[in-house]
């Protein structure tokens, strides 16, 4: 099968490459993976019970969030496909890849793929810590982002548990601060990696109890369904005591995964294994091949800029076919057909200042 425009990922970014590609007329289609990296379709946001900070609602589940979004693609004419991409070629036009059959991660079905043009939203993990009680709690107390979830009513005025040294458990510690009665650091070295200054902000702070040398051993709480974590037990790596420390939440600040091992060898990424792209856009390396989302953000991660780059990696893509094939239907705000190699014909985006 060859598509025009193909987009890898199901979360706000790639649902919203698909949306604004599909009213481009560009007939995208979008992989959305089975169970790709242990989760459904639509990404973390379907891990996360209660949203408060997409706009346009007040209070929304992750999982009917990302619902609405699938529907909208789909109205707009997307072309969903169950399956995983599981192969790609991306060292020549058009690219090449190939599919897992459902259900099966070990295996390639033999026919290629092919497409124009590709946007990556492949997206990124949070690394959990595998803690016993950590699925029967996970959002229900436990999670891997404070300012998404850090607001929610069960943690207001709550002692929180915070996981990390570097610098961004240090940035959620302090984001937890203004909502939290108290909040607990634990490091299980006794130094911390963040910077001076941050490091500086992070023992400076009345609401903080900072503990080194110290891991998680156990979440607790109540033995219900829906039950809400209250305890964390913890333990001294030095001295070998253990306690119980009273906490409503735990958040992981252990850093991200971006699903990224498809590419690796054809994509520039940087040392973490994110995705580099031209600074304001979505463009990566390989001309016609586009990320967004957290796949190349490794410092916001948060659904409505995700969504944001689904948006740009749509309208670059549109912009990038329409200058490099003559049979690109007109797109947004374009005014002339677009003729191969006349990029003056190309649409222009006028209220766009980054195209």
């Amino acid at each position: 099968m060859h598509s025009k425009l193909v987009i890898i990922g199901s979360g706000p970014a790639g649902h919203t490459a698909a949306i604004y590609a599909a009213r481009a007329d560009l007939k995208p289609v979008l992989y959305e993976g089975f169970l790709a990296l242990g989760i459904a379709a639509g990404g973390q946001l379907t891990t996360t019970d209660e949203v408060e900070n997409f706009p346009g609602f007040k209070q929304i589940q992750g999982t009917t969030l990302m619902d609405n979004m699938r529907a909208q693609s789909e109205y707009c004419g997307t072309e969903i496909i169950s399956q995983t991409v599981g192969k790609v070629d991306l060292s020549s036009r058009p690219f090449k890849f190939w599919v897992h059959p459902m259900g099966d991660d070990e295996t390639l079905e033999d026919e290629t793929h092919t497409a124009d043009t590709i946007i990556i939203a492949t997206g990124a993990k949070a690394r959990r810590l595998e803690l016993p009680g950590e699925d029967k709690y996970w959002g229900n107390g436990v999670s891997a982002c404070a300012v998404c979830d850090g607001s929610l009513p069960m943690f207001r005025e709550k002692p929180l548990v915070v996981i990390g040294g570097g610098d961004s458990a240090v940035e959620e510690s302090i984001y937890l601060t203004k909502k939290a009665s108290k909040v607990y650091v634990l490091v299980r070295k006794d130094f911390l990696r963040a910077s001076k200054a941050n490091a500086r902000r992070l023992t400076t702070n009345p609401k903080i109890e900072l503990r080194y040398n110290t891991q998680p051993v156990e979440i607790k709480g109540e033995d219900k369904p829906r039950g809400l974590m209250t305890h964390l037990a913890v333990k001294n790596i030095k001295t070998g005591k253990e306690e119980d420390l009273a906490a409503n939440g735990l958040f992981y600040a252990v850093g991200h995964e971006p699903a990224t091992q498809l590419f690796k060898g054809q994509i520039e990424m940087d040392e973490d294994g994110y995705i580099i792209t031209r600074p304001g856009t979505t463009h990566t390396n390989v001309e016609g091949v586009f990320a967004a989302g957290d796949v190349q953000d490794k410092k916001y991660r948060q659904a409505v800029t995700s969504a944001g780059s689904g948006c740009m990696a749509a309208l670059e893509a549109e912009k990038w076919l329409a200058e490099n094939d003559a049979e690109v239907p007109n797109g947004i705000d374009g005014e002339n057909d677009a003729r191969k190699g006349d990029s003056s014909e190309a649409p222009q985006y006028r209220q766009n200042p980054l195209l």
